[in-house]
């Protein structure tokens, strides 16, 4: 149990323990603090994120969705090793859990793992509040592989934590073991993790690199903002862009050609409004939200290529 570090503290934990580090514009106040409070924290909680994709998976969790908003964690760890860190404070990561196993935590006395949770996100206490939350990108199935420098850095990215509370690796948990609706993180075990973790914690840390491994370049086309779309508070149709080119080819790929005649083109027609506003409905959207313009959550889930 303590206060939790301030982000300086935690960037220089990061640092010493030899993470590699993306900071994204905005991280150090990216929060949830007016819903509610942040700490005292009691540990460390892993999640998957049932995603492919690390930009797309890191701006997921950096924005959010409707339903829950962002940052979804404080730190994505994508497939490379990189931890991204999207916010500081409050993250919608946790939800609720059990009291039994955040006292077993608290104590750090339990066997392989935490009493099995009998409680879960929508009657159990609030997670987001007492613990570090670190979004894993992973499909989640059981299937998709997790390489050795992502296991690494969620080893490194807990030791580095715990070492900072002078806790042990018992206040490292899986999102499964917190509570009885979640089965986070799959494809490895918590308690291998655990292991690993308390090897780290005894060891001396290893020294960083000089600067942060900056990400790998995204292949999609980044969210230009709803003022790209939009010519007052009307579609801009007619506007000329080779990003409309790659939107309505995406669009044709997913099975909405049926709106497009002559196929996709650069200049932004009601073909594209159309076929867009299908898309979303087909995503689940549906009045106001299914409406053009485009959101961000919906383009980068479309995955439109660079141009």
């Amino acid at each position: 149990m303590a206060d939790p570090l301030s982000a300086d503290r935690f960037l220089a934990a990061l640092l010493a323990e030899g993470v590699r580090v993306q900071e994204h514009p905005g991280w150090r106040t990216h929060n949830r603090n007016h819903k509610g409070p942040w700490g005292p924290v009691h540990g460390v909680m892993i999640h998957h994120t049932v995603t492919r994709g690390s930009a797309y998976t890191v701006e997921l969790c950096r924005t959010g969705y409707t339903s829950l908003p962002g940052p979804l964690c404080q730190g994505v760890i994508t497939k490379d090793g990189i931890v991204h860190l999207i916010g500081w404070g409050r993250a919608n990561h946790a939800g609720g859990g059990d009291p039994d196993t955040l006292a077993a935590v608290v104590a750090e006395e339990y066997g392989a793992r935490p009493p099995a949770p009998d409680v879960g996100n929508s009657d159990g206490i609030d997670g987001n509040a007492r613990f570090y939350g670190f979004e894993c990108e992973n499909l989640g199935d059981g299937q998709d592989p997790w390489p050795a420098p992502q296991l690494d850095a969620i080893e490194r990215v807990s030791a580095a934590l715990c070492r900072a509370h002078g806790w042990g690796p018992k206040s490292t948990i899986g999102h499964l073991e917190w509570s009885d609706d979640k089965s986070d993180p799959k494809g490895f075990t918590m308690a291998s993790m655990r292991d690993r973790i308390g090897v780290r914690l005894g060891s001396t840390p290893t020294r960083p690199p000089t600067t942060p491994t900056p990400p790998p370049a995204s292949r999609y086309e980044p969210y230009p903002g709803r003022a790209f779309f939009m010519a007052g508070s009307k579609a801009a149709l007619g506007k000329v862009s080779p990003i409309f080119t790659q939107m309505g080819n995406r669009l044709i790929a997913r099975g909405f050609g049926r709106y497009y005649s002559v196929g996709a083109g650069p200049k932004l027609g009601r073909a594209d409004v159309n076929a867009y506003e299908a898309y979303q409905r087909s995503l689940g959207y549906s009045g106001d939200a299914a409406t053009w313009p485009p959101g961000p959550t919906t383009w980068n889930k479309l995955q439109v290529p660079n141009t």
